[in-house]
This record gives C-alpha cells, structure tokens and sequence, in this order.
C-alpha cells in the first residue's frame, strides 16, 4: 500500500480538532475525512472517518488492519500537515 496523495481540506484553530484530510492509496483509492486530533498530553493522531452505531459507540468505516500500516499511514498524515500548517504560517 502505498499513500500517493495528501490532501488537507480544511484546518482549525480549535484544542481538539487540528485538521480534515483525504489520501488517495496507489492513485486507485481515495480515504475522505481523516481527522488529525490532539490527544490526551497534546499528541497528535490521524483518527480515522468513522460513524456512530445504534448503541452510540463510534466505529471506524475505513481503517488500517495492523499496528504497523497504521503507524506508517500516520507518520505520512502528521508529516504531511506539518509540512502544510509551515507553508501556510499557521
């Protein structure tokens, strides 16, 4: 699997939420509204799109299956929006 876009749609000024991203996955598959969010002691994670069910839990739609892809995928995210929030002074 290989990330050949990042896009960042939209960023915040707010405590929680930091950004909205879509990737595109081998120019083939495209992953729309990742979140990036700052956690608990102020780290950043890439949280993926995700709905609430009927029991009011939220669960991911789309997601990495292993700890590795999801480390990967988010180092490109977090790379990719502090490249992104340096270019734009923010």
């Amino acid at each position: 699997m290989n990330i050949t876009s990042i896009k960042i749609r939209k960023t915040f000024d707010q405590e929680i939420l930091k950004a909205i991203l879509s990737i595109t996955i081998d120019d083939e598959f495209a992953v729309h509204d990742i979140r990036i969010i700052k956690g608990d002691m102020g780290r950043l994670f890439a949280a993926m799109p995700s709905r609430r069910d009927d029991t009011g839990t939220h669960r991911d739609i789309v997601h990495p299956i292993d700890s590795d892809t999801r480390k990967n995928m988010e180092a490109r995210i977090l790379s990719a929006y502090y490249e992104h929030i340096e270019c734009e002074g923010l």
